[in-house]
C-alpha cells in the first residue's frame, strides 16, 4: 500500500502557471470593466489552471461526506454521544439532513461513506462502504490509528477521488460526519501548523464553558501522548486524526492527481486538506476552502494558510453543507467565463466615447 500511496504523491503536479496570461487575457477581454466581477473572477482563474483548459466543463458535482466515529468522545468533549453517529449516517442515506438538502439544490451527487463507524450498516442505496476500523483509538490515552490504518483510510479516499474522475465529474467537493472529530482536527492544526491548541478550540456541537475547558486539557493531553510519533505529516495524521480526516486527506489528493478541483468543506474538511498539503504542497492549486467556519479556530487557520474562503455565512454544521452551497458560486464563475461576450466578438467599444 505504500508503494500506492508515494506513486499518488508522484503523479500529482503543479498547476500550470504558464497559463495565466492567456486566462487573464480572456478574462479582461469579457464585456465588463476589468476586474469588475471580482472575485468571480479569480475563482474562474483558479478553476482553468486546476484543469488545465481554457475551455472549462463544469457539469457533473459530488460530495462525498466521510464518517467515522473516535474514541476521544469518551472524554466527554462533545455535546453528544457517540451513538449519534450512525444515526445521522441513517438520515444522510435516507435523504433528511441538510446535506441532502443542498447538496440536491447544487445539482450535486452525494456519497455518504461509511470509512470508520462503530456500526455495521446493511448495504444500501447511497452509502459506500470502505470501513477500515469501528471507530478510532482515544487520542488522549494514545494513537488514534497505526500508521497502516491512516494510509488504508487515506487511499480509500483517493481511489474514490479518481473514480469519480474517471466518472466524468467536472468539481468535488468533502463532506464527514463524526461525533467529537473537532478534538482530532484541533489537535492536527496544532502540530501540523504550529499553533497553540488552546487559540483555536472552539466549542463544536456547543459545548459549555466547563467542558470547553476540559475539551483544551485534552487536546493538549493527546498532544503530549502522541508528540514521539508527530515526526512527518502521516505519522501525525495517524497519531492525532480519525479515519474520515484520513479519507479526507487521500480524497483531496486523488482529486488532485486527477486534475479535478476539490471544494473543501468547513473545519475537520479543511484539517483532511491541510494534511494533504503537507504530504505533498502542489494540492493547495486544486482547492477551494468553502466557507468560513463559525468554529472558532478556522479563521486562524485559514489566514496561517493563505487562503480565503468564499463564503462566510457562521456555519459549523460540516457535513459537506458549505462546499454544496460554495459549488454554485464556482458555477456561475465558470459559466461567466465560457458564456459572456468578448470586445473582441461583439460590437460593443471597450471603452466610453469621452466626447461631450
Amino acid at each position: 500500500m505504500f508503494e500506492e500511496f508515494e506513486s499518488l504523491l508522484a503523479g500529482i503536479r503543479p498547476v500550470d502557471r504558464s497559463m495565466v496570461p492567456a486566462v487573464q487575457a480572456h478574462l479582461d477581454d469579457l464585456t465588463k470593466p476589468q476586474g469588475s466581477l471580482g472575485r468571480l473572477e479569480e475563482i474562474a482563474m483558479s478553476f482553468v489552471l486546476a484543469t488545465g483548459s481554457t475551455v472549462p466543463v463544469l457539469e457533473k458535482k459530488k460530495i462525498c461526506c466521510f464518517a467515522a466515529d473516535h474514541g476521544v468522545a469518551a472524554e466527554g468533549v462533545s455535546a453528544f454521544p457517540a451513538e449519534v453517529t450512525p444515526q445521522m449516517v441513517y438520515n444522510m442515506v435516507g435523504g433528511g439532513a441538510a446535506i441532502n438538502v443542498l447538496s440536491r439544490h447544487a445539482g450535486a451527487d452525494l456519497d455518504v461513506v461509511d470509512v470508520g463507524v462503530n456500526h455495521d450498516f446493511p448495504d444500501t442505496a447511497g452509502l459506500v462502504k470502505r470501513k477500515v476500523g469501528k471507530g478510532s483509538g482515544n487520542i488522549a490515552c494514545g494513537p488514534a490509528m497505526s500508521e497502516e490504518e491512516a494510509l488504508q483510510a487515506l487511499m480509500h479516499g483517493a481511489r474514490l477521488a479518481r473514480e469519480a474522475a474517471s466518472a466524468g465529474y467536472h468539481l468535488l467537493g468533502t463532506g464527514e460526519m463524526g461525533i467529537a472529530n473537532t478534538t482530532p482536527a484541533t489537535a492536527l492544526y496544532a502540530v501540523l501548523l504550529g499553533i497553540d491548541p488552546d487559540t483555536i478550540t472552539g466549542r463544536g456541537t456547543g459545548i459549555e464553558d466547563s467542558r470547553l475547558e476540559h475539551k483544551k486539557a485534552v487536546i493538549r493531553k493527546a498532544i503530549d501522548q502522541n508528540r514521539s510519533r508527530c515526526t512527518s505529516p502521516l505519522g501525525t495524521l495517524s497519531a492525532l486524526g480519525g479515519f474520515e480526516i484520513a479519507a479526507i486527506a487521500g480524497f483531496v489528493l486523488g482529486a488532485a492527481a486527477s486534475r479535478v478541483p476539490v471544494v473543501v468543506d468547513g473545519f475537520i474538511s479543511s484539517a483532511g486538506a491541510v494534511a494533504a498539503m503537507q504530504l505533498c504542497p502542489s494540492v493547495s492549486g486544486y482547492l477551494f476552502f468553502s466557507h468560513l467556519s463559525n468554529e472558532q479556530g478556522h479563521k486562524i487557520v485559514m489566514r496561517q494558510l493563505g487562503a480565503r474562503p468564499l463564503l462566510d455565512l457562521d456555519l459549523r454544521l460540516g457535513e459537506g453543507t458549505g462546499a454544496a452551497l460554495a459549488m454554485q458560486v464556482i458555477e456561475a464563475s465558470v459559466r461567466l467565463y465560457r458564456e459572456m461576450a468578448t470586445f473582441s466578438s461583439a460590437n460593443v467599444s471597450e471603452k466610453s466615447d469621452e466626447r461631450s
